[in-house]
């Protein structure tokens, strides 16, 4: 057998299975957003530099490049940062380490549990986005955010595949 065949099979593992959440619906909504949050991580953490930097699809979306991105959609969701550049959340600086970015996000998602512990009532609106003129009530901003992260863990586990054969979450 190849050894890369061979690699690739011990860099399986297996998936995560999903959340076993208390029964409201907060707990379900920030179950699977921690949920896919920590798919992400995974994914981008071990993973060899400069391949967790490099572009795998022609869009030139990277492994690293999602998770400074989703890092800065919690940061302007959930805290308010002022995010003038979207496009540029998707590609890492060449001095930004795999290591402060992914402690940015362990970060910024702390930050925002926080934000989102403060809510008993979802429907109340959720913090005001920067230059915005209304905010989505807090059930949407969860509902987006699992979509967003969602969305972001899938091209994920396919970069990461491409790189170096690991799978599962």
């Amino acid at each position: 057998m190849p050894p890369e065949i061979t690699s690739a099979r011990r860099a399986r593992r297996t998936d995560t299975k999903p959340p076993q959440t208390a029964g409201d619906e907060k707990s379900v909504l920030l179950g699977f957003l921690d949920y896919l949050r920590d798919a992400v991580a995974a994914k981008a953490e071990g993973a060899p530099d400069p391949q967790v930097r490099t572009p795998g699809v022609p869009s030139g979306t990277s492994v690293l490049g999602l998770v400074k991105h989703l890092t800065a959609v919690e940061g302007s969701y959930f805290l308010g940062v002022d995010v003038r550049n979207w496009a540029a959340t998707h590609r890492p600086a060449p001095g930004e380490t795999p290591e402060e970015l992914f402690a940015a996000y362990r970060d910024v998602v702390r930050r925002a549990n926080e934000v989102i512990a403060t809510y008993d009532d979802l429907a109340l609106p959720a913090p005001l986005p920067p230059r915005k003129t209304s905010a989505p009530s807090m059930r949407w901003l969860l509902v987006h955010m699992i979509e967003e992260t969602g969305r972001h863990a899938g091209h994920a586990d396919i970069l990461r595949e491409q790189i170096d054969g690991a799978t599962g979450r």
